[in-house]
């Protein structure tokens, strides 16, 4: 993604809806470069195009919530993707930093073999012409895209993988990682203990939010990826539960 990109989204994450000559103005360019660069981002399902006009999706979907901290997001991906290897095949759980992970490893990493609970990720990489995507069964929750509840866990039942890589809607130093839906962190649960390593990739801010469910990820070692924002307060946290922590960009 391009400077200029990056900039479209920004000003739209402060904005929200925006016409498309006050951003070629903002932005130096002519309407017309302005048009393209909105329909190469409304291709990538970053930005909703209406006549004369861009605004970013709503965040109560995953599609939505991936142009919010998109340059954040695409660099905690494509650290997690580091850490796979060619041949590889990963659990990768729903969310935004997760679909953006998982087609970081798809793009950067070859026969990679993604499993997932995720529909919607499934489907955003659909346009990679290697892809390999596993999707579990069982009952689909048709706002988050994501299949969970028993059929999940028979789903893995016979699975094992190095790692899993979740996303998480906050965290408390009492309560660890949290989710905002049950059913979603019991299908986190299920996963994970399939895996021998867990990796949650998300954005610093989300240090500083909280879910209503605990994600019960006891018994395998957990990491963190995520951006160089985070708080020196919340790496400590980290630290003394034994969490790892990897920030993208640092020590580059």
């Amino acid at each position: 993604m391009g400077r200029r990109d990056t900039q479209i989204l920004s000003a739209l994450s402060e904005r929200g809806r925006m016409d498309v000559a006050t951003l070629a103005e903002e932005l130096g360019v002519s309407q017309v470069t302005m048009r393209k660069d909105l329909d190469g981002l409304a291709g990538r399902r970053l930005v909703r195009r209406e006549h004369g006009f861009a605004e970013l999706g709503s965040t109560n979907d995953v599609a939505g919530r991936l142009a919010y901290h998109y340059a954040q997001k695409v660099s905690i991906a494509r650290r997690a993707a580091e850490l796979v290897s060619d041949g590889e095949t990963v659990m990768v759980e729903s969310g935004s930093c997760c679909a953006l992970t998982a087609r970081a490893l798809l793009e950067c990493r070859c026969d990679v073999t993604v499993i997932t609970n995720s529909a919607f990720i499934a489907a955003y990489v659909r346009d990679l012409p290697h892809a390999s995507v596993i999707l579990l069964a069982g009952n689909y929750q048709m706002d988050a895209q994501v299949t969970v509840g028993p059929l999940v866990r028979a789903s893995v039942a016979s699975l094992s993988v190095d790692k899993l890589f979740v996303g998480t809607d906050g965290y408390s130093a009492s309560s660890g990682f949290t989710n905002a839906d049950a059913l979603r962190a019991q299908a986190v649960h299920d996963m994970a203990e399939r895996a021998a390593n867990v990796y949650v990739v998300t954005e610093s801010e989300k240090f500083s939010q909280r879910g209503v469910v605990s994600l019960d990820l006891s018994g395998r070692p957990v990491h963190v990826i995520t951006d160089m924002g985070i708080d020196d307060s919340v790496r400590a946290q980290l630290a003394a539960r034994g969490i790892g922590l990897l920030c993208a960009g640092e020590g580059a």
